[in-house]
């Protein structure tokens, strides 16, 4: 079913080709797939460990496409009104507003590959989510975080130059493109720090998606959220979680995902998920150890996000490490490609017909 509808043109090698009004919608998940990481000042001389090269198809390309000439409608959720936005200027302010500015270079033109691929496979798909004025995608993490230019230049006043300079490079050196599977676009999530691994899709959202499998992620130690710690009232935690914590004593977690991420953990005689546990006490990670001192629980997380798809830090780590974007693509999303503009247009052409 579809319900609003985007003006598009798609100028590329051959010219520019003028769509009608085309009906698209967007698909959601039940966990927003994306969140803010800190950001900090990265020493650009750290060492990060290497990994086995990973393989792409030759078909890929590192030299960017032609672009896609696609206006979005993007709710501005704190003035509550809808701004009309070019794709490649809202890639830009999602990862503008989504990545340290001063990440590597190819680290940054990854992040604009999920970012583009996320706002396509929003408009060509169903999206569950009443988005307000018939917009296409809010501007908050429900979707993905974007800030204007106006907005950027405010928050990074005198750095603003250079920083909106280095992400408006890794935009265009990947205008156009984005991931798919089996030549649809991807649910590019992603996330800040791993614990050492990614998370299967299926741990963590019920739903097995062959492409977001779990996979080695060492660069995420030099993340400053690698490890955290949570304190809580005994009192709170028992509030959250609806159970009671009898004569101050916490059960061992029941079993651990592949991503090394609490699955089942027993506490006051109910079982939980530990997603569920992460999200009632908002900790860092699903990865985590607790114990009981004194009248508080301490939690150790290891970890920031939900840790499936893509790493930040760890995409970092392995630009650090001398990886392209393309590599970086390859290793946290299985059995992909990347594709230019020309795709996304026989897309959208596609949808047209089928609803013209």
């Amino acid at each position: 079913m579809f319900k609003r509808s985007l003006i598009i043109g798609l100028g590329f090698a051959g010219g520019l080709l003028l769509l009608p009004s085309l009906v698209v919608t967007m698909g959601s998940d039940d966990e927003e797939i994306e969140e803010q990481p800190e950001a900090v000042e990265t020493s650009q001389n750290q060492a990060f460990p290497e990994i086995e090269e990973t393989s792409e198809e030759e078909s890929d390309s590192s030299s960017g496409g032609e672009g896609l000439e696609l206006d979005l409608k993007v709710y501005r959720a704190n003035t509550e009104t809808v701004e009309t936005v070019p794709l490649e200027t809202y890639v830009a302010g999602v990862v503008a507003s989504e990545m340290p500015a001063d990440f590597e270079a190819e680290a940054l033109k990854a992040q604009a590959l999920t970012a583009r691929t996320y706002i396509i496979q929003q408009l060509l798909y169903e999206d569950a989510v009443d988005i307000p004025q018939e917009a296409d995608v809010t501007d908050t993490d429900m979707h993905q975080v974007y800030q204007s230019k106006s907005e950027l230049e405010e928050a990074w006043a005198d750095d603003f130059r250079w920083k909106m300079a280095r992400i408006e490079e890794a935009v265009q050196a990947t205008a156009g493109e984005i991931i798919l599977h089996e030549e649809e676009p991807i649910t590019a999530s992603f996330f800040s720090t791993s614990n050492g691994r990614t998370e299967n899709a299926e741990d963590y959202w019920d739903e097995t998606i062959p492409y977001l499998q779990s996979v080695e992620s060492p660069w995420d130690e030099e993340s400053p959220r690698f490890e955290g710690e949570t304190r809580l009232p005994i009192e709170k935690v028992e509030e959250q979680l609806n159970v009671r914590i009898d004569n101050g004593q916490l059960e061992d977690v029941n079993a651990r995902t592949e991503g090394e991420r609490v699955k089942e953990v027993s506490v006051g005689g109910e079982v939980f998920k530990g997603r569920e546990v992460r999200e009632a006490l908002n900790l860092d990670s699903s990865d985590f150890n607790w114990r009981v001192e004194g009248e508080e629980v301490v939690i150790e997380t290891r970890g920031w996000g939900h840790g499936v798809g893509m790493s930040q830090y760890g995409a970092e780590g392995m630009a650090r490490s001398g990886h392209t974007y393309e590599e970086i693509i390859h290793h946290y999303y299985q059995d992909v490609t990347i594709a230019g503009s020309e795709t996304i247009a026989e897309a959208l052409r596609d949808l047209e017909s089928v609803n013209s």
